[in-house]
């Protein structure tokens, strides 16, 4: 009997073993409209013997080691974050050091500002500023001591001379910064620069400033006052009437020490000596 299959149909029968037919899977057929055939293949399994290696421990452990790392980044960013922003960290206590020309509630008061501010946003930068208008402050340093201290430590200017300017008396420093005024400049052991009742010129004002500030503490004690006739010629009387020919404001860590130890060496009460002169400190006179 004829059989009513399309074209290319084979009838299903046992497979020969070990056979294309028998390992490769079957076709499927279909026919269109007007009766020609269609053969698609059907998915083939994925072989059995296919191997599979385990991922190498060197890059187990990299990728390890970057997953740690950047959980540790994302921590410390927080951390980070609640330490600058934290209100536990705001500034509640400022200590004050270093101040002598100044009290530590002048400081306090002029960095009331920074109360409540935390502390990690606070920089020296910052409590200069806010200090600019206190003349005495030559410069700052803070330390951060949590959870709410702010710790100030002033560098005062020196005071080196009072500048006698008509009756009045200035504080000033080498700088020539006018510190304070003092209505009893007997009682502050510093020389005294008279300006008469004009303005000292910058330039001699700045070498005697200079030369005051070269020397030591219990020099400058002694000194009654300062002048100089030129920048070449700075001369410095001591309170018992002496005088001190300095001249320029060259070599004048060297003429310090010298002048230091001239005023150290024991007095001959026969011939006392009026005049020191270190104006050539490798060649001091005495006279």
């Amino acid at each position: 009997m004829p059989s009513s299959r399309g074209p290319g149909y084979r009838a299903a029968g046992p497979r020969a073993p070990g056979t294309r037919e028998d390992s490769a899977p079957e076709d499927v057929i279909s026919a269109t409209k007007d009766g020609t055939a269609i053969r698609a293949a059907t998915p083939r399994p994925a072989p059995d013997n296919v191997l599979s290696f385990p991922e190498p421990k060197a890059k187990r452990r990299q990728r390890i080691l970057l997953a740690t790392i950047g959980i540790l980044a994302v921590l410390t960013a927080g951390i980070l974050a609640i330490a600058v922003y934290s209100p536990v960290l705001a500034v509640r206590t400022v200590t004050v050091e270093g101040t002598k020309l100044l009290t530590a509630d002048q400081i306090r008061t002029a960095l009331a500002p920074l109360e409540g501010k935390p502390l990690p946003q606070i920089s020296d930068g910052d409590v200069t500023a806010l200090l600019q208008p206190l003349v005495q402050v030559k410069s700052v340093s803070t330390q951060a001591r949590p959870p709410s201290t702010l710790q100030v430590r002033v560098t005062e200017r020196v005071p080196v001379a009072l500048v006698k300017q008509g009756e009045v008396h200035q504080l000033v420093d080498e700088d020539g910064v006018k510190l304070s005024d003092t209505a009893d400049p007997a009682a502050i052991p510093l020389p005294v620069i008279d300006g008469g009742n004009g303005t000292l010129p910058k330039d001699l004002f700045q070498a005697i400033t200079g030369v005051l500030g070269a020397l030591p503490a219990d020099v400058l004690g002694r000194l009654s006052s300062a002048s100089a006739k030129s920048v070449d010629a700075v001369e410095l009387k001591l309170v018992d009437g002496q005088t001190i020919v300095w001249g320029n404001a060259g070599e004048k860590e060297l003429k310090a020490r010298v002048l230091e130890a001239l005023l150290k060496a024991p007095a001959d009460p026969k011939n006392p000596v009026r005049v020191y002169d270190v104006s050539a400190p490798r060649h001091p006179v005495t006279r």
